[in-house]
């Protein structure tokens, strides 16, 4: 093992207390070349030849696919040389073709200038110029007309392509000739985004048929479970597959740690210390934070323990330019260690560092993944520290570490038919152009939608068609990250600090609420929802806040019914009531006291499982009924991200003695997207698996009552009572008991 050293030498560190829990070391692997010569153009030929480039066998399968006219997806891990396999074909066509043009798609601004530079470095070995450039907000005014005129590759993202669609007559030579879409990081297109950017694409490949171009498609991602389905359900048309890995990979050594186990020092300061440890021995170190609060936290934390060296927080928020040189410094070294959100888990190229350290599990084992290819990267060995938190996935991992490891990457899951989604891209198609009857059907409308749309005032019926007839540009009423209309400006002495969705802000800039910024916090002294703005100070604060948040589920259909004895599990429609009730205010997992707040409900429709229990086992449970529902409702929430590629967040829950519309003791586990993504039908059909993890979640965390790494949930409304850890975990084993043997 490549830093069996290394970890001597950490536990013998005076404030080491045991943490480490188990260590695994992965075996590097050879690489695998392809063999076969390529019909690349010459000058891309030559350039490989030159540089001695020797293609692996995947990027050789999708070159080959892509350079035949198919649309491609290509799902390898992190590092696997995914950007030169479709870069080769795409250059080699646009060399062949003097008019032909392509355009890259980036999840994040950051991403999108890290890619030009590699472009450019590619145009410069080939020794032609093809003019790539970023179009974009942040593209000053001046320079626009000069790129539409003469760029034959256009890098941008999906929040500037939503706005300039409807100016596609300004593009008319771009358009007429485009003959690749690129998709980079397609995995990153999930849940309400993604079934945006899905209808996006749409629309887009509706301008383009008018204008006579019909391009491919190239999809790139991390490793996902459905490349051909989720692929297809992104561009609407079939996608051919790569996803056999022939890349080298380095010796990669994963240490488990669990911080709770010393119970003397706090997470964060365990973190840092380990931080610190890792630069001081010389490994350039990134460690990836759950949330902006913890990655200030952590950075500043760890640059106290290390005079002399450069510790720097990243994450979305901070300006493009203060983005920039944090990536710069880290490639050249000058930046000894980072702490970043997932900002930095996709494709940004940062260099190859020699450890990260997952500070938390981050939601999906594909960003595991993504996270921990940030180190080593080829051939080279990496170091990956895995430190748990207290919830309970994190701690399901700790005490199944080989699970992390070994499990099957998620689903990733989108919903194009989403309704509230489909009416507000409609109303943008039908502000490009009139909308037909065979349009509604390419972004795959049911039902009257053509009624509905003019039943909103919003879209007026001519004899060519629909046309959008509102007052406010059509793409102004769309945000492609939530089916919220409404921002809240986050203003510190009149100036905008950030921005916030509407929902998101009843619960992070409430009154009281502390935010941190670039190791700053402020407070917030007033929400103000009529003007969408929330007044914040300066403060310094030791520390945070968490909202406590109630709701009410009703359910309005089943789509779905199932029976196994007298247990009854439905999948369907419910309307969901969520209310930020209070605050609570915390140090070190401590509350320190619990404030009330009157915000407005929040109400919306989407998709949701429910479990209608059996009067035996309601008797069989006794008083212990209402607890053991509430844990068992907690436990499937937390369980929920390891079966779809979704957040914890994406799961809301009811559980309740008696609910009036299944007459019975129920537990409800529904979306918190209006209308649904899809989640819920995911884990309808995993059912018996999810319950089963689930109960395992209970059984075998070794609490006694109940904690936050098991049942106890830091967002519960009710501040986690009543609560029965064993009365839940009896529960959760007679409903996976129940489906495998219906009684």
């Amino acid at each position: 093992m490549a830093f069996e050293e290394l970890l001597r030498d950490l536990v013998s560190q005076d404030w080491y207390a045991g943490q480490i829990v188990a260590t695994f070391t992965l075996p590097g692997k050879a690489p695998n070349y392809a063999e076969s010569r390529l019909s690349f153009h010459p000058a891309v030929q030559g350039f490989l030849e030159r540089q001695g480039i020797r293609l692996f066998t995947h990027q050789a399968k999708a070159a080959e696919l892509i350079l035949a006219g198919e649309h491609v997806f290509i799902t390898t891990p992190t590092a696997s040389g995914k950007t030169l396999a479709f870069n080769l074909p795409v250059l080699s066509r646009l060399l062949a073709d003097k008019e032909a043009t392509a355009l890259y798609l980036y999840p994040l601004k950051a991403l999108t200038q890290d890619q030009l530079l590699k472009l450019r470095e590619l145009e410069a070995g080939v020794g032609f110029s093809l003019r790539p450039e970023i179009y974009d907000g942040d593209t000053p005014s001046e320079v626009r007309p000069r790129i539409r005129a003469q760029a034959r590759i256009l890098l941008t993202n999906p929040y500037a392509l939503h706005q300039y669609l409807p100016w596609h007559h300004k593009w008319a030579r771009f358009l007429r000739n485009l003959r690749f879409v690129v998709i980079d990081e397609a995995h990153h297109y999930r849940g309400v985004f993604g079934s945006h950017v899905a209808l996006l694409l749409r629309r887009l490949r509706r301008i383009l048929a008018r204008y006579g171009a019909k391009p491919q498609f190239i999809l790139a991602s991390a490793t996902i479970a459905n490349p051909e389905e989720h692929g297809e359900r992104l561009i609407g048309q079939p996608v051919a597959v790569v996803k056999e890995d022939g890349a080298p990979r380095g010796e990669k050594t994963f240490v488990f740690w669990n911080p709770f186990l010393d119970t003397n020092t706090s997470w964060s300061n365990q973190v840092a210390s380990l931080m610190a440890f890792l630069i001081g021995e010389g490994l350039q170190t990134l460690c990836f934070a759950t949330s902006r609060r913890l990655a200030e936290v952590l950075a500043t934390q760890a640059q106290a323990k290390l005079p002399g060296k450069r510790v720097m927080a990243y994450r979305a928020g901070y300006l493009p330019e203060e983005r920039r040189a944090i990536e710069r410094g880290i490639r050249e070294g000058e930046i000894h260690g980072v702490v970043s959100t997932n900002a930095l888990e996709l494709g940004v190229d940062v260099g190859g560092l020699d450890a990260v350290i997952l500070g938390g599990y981050p939601g999906s084992i594909i960003s595991v993944w993504q996270q921990a290819g940030r180190a080593g990267r080829g051939p080279k060995p990496a170091l990956v520290f895995v430190v748990g938190q207290g919830d309970p996935l994190d701690q399901y991992f700790l005490r199944h570490p080989e699970e992390l490891l070994t499990r099957p990457h998620e689903h990733a899951i989108i919903n194009p038919k989403n309704g509230p989604i489909l009416f507000r891209q409609l109303l943008c198609a039908a502000g490009e152009f009139p909308l037909t009857t065979k349009d509604l059907e390419l972004f795959g409308a049911e039902g009257d939608v053509a009624h509905a749309l003019l039943g909103s005032g919003l879209v007026a019926g001519t004899p060519v068609g629909l046309v959008y007839a509102g007052t406010v540009p059509a793409v102004e009423l769309v945000n492609l990250n939530n089916l919220s209309d409404r921002t809240i400006r986050i203003e510190v002495d009149g100036e905008t600090l950030e921005t916030m969705d509407y929902e998101r802000a009843l619960r992070e800039a409430h009154p009281g609420a502390v935010l941190l910024h670039q190791g700053t916090t402020y407070l917030v002294r007033e929400l103000d929802l009529g003007e969408g703005v929330a007044r914040c100070v300066w403060e310094e604060v030791d520390y945070y806040t968490e909202p406590l948040i109630c709701e009410d589920v009703r359910i309005l259909r089943a789509l779905e019914e199932r029976r196994y004895g007298n247990l009854q599990v439905g999948l369907g429609e419910v309307r969901v009531t969520q209310a930020v009730r209070a605050y609570r205010m915390r140090r070190a997992g401590v509350t320190l006291g619990v404030e009330e707040l009157s915000l407005p409900p929040v109400e919306f429709d989407t998709e949701g499982v429910w479990f209608a229990l059996p009067r035996e086992l309601a008797r069989d449970l006794g008083p212990d009924l209402a607890g053991a529902l509430h844990g068992a409702e907690h436990a499937l929430v937390a369980i929920a991200p390891l079966h779809a590629l979704a957040d914890r967040w994406d799961f809301g829950g009811l559980s309740t003695p008696f609910h009036p519309d299944l007459t019975a003791p129920a537990v409800i586990i529904h979306e918190t997207f209006p209308n649904g993504v899809g989640l819920a039908h995911k884990l309808f059909s995993v059912l018996e698996e999810w319950l089963k993890a689930a109960a395992d979640l209970l059984e075998t965390c070794p609490c006694q009552d109940g904690c936050p790494s098991c049942v106890l949930s830091p967002r519960c409304g009710n501040e986690n009572e009543p609560m029965s850890k064993n009365g839940a975990a009896q529960l959760l084993r007679y409903l996976a008991e129940s489906l495998v043997r219906p009684r």
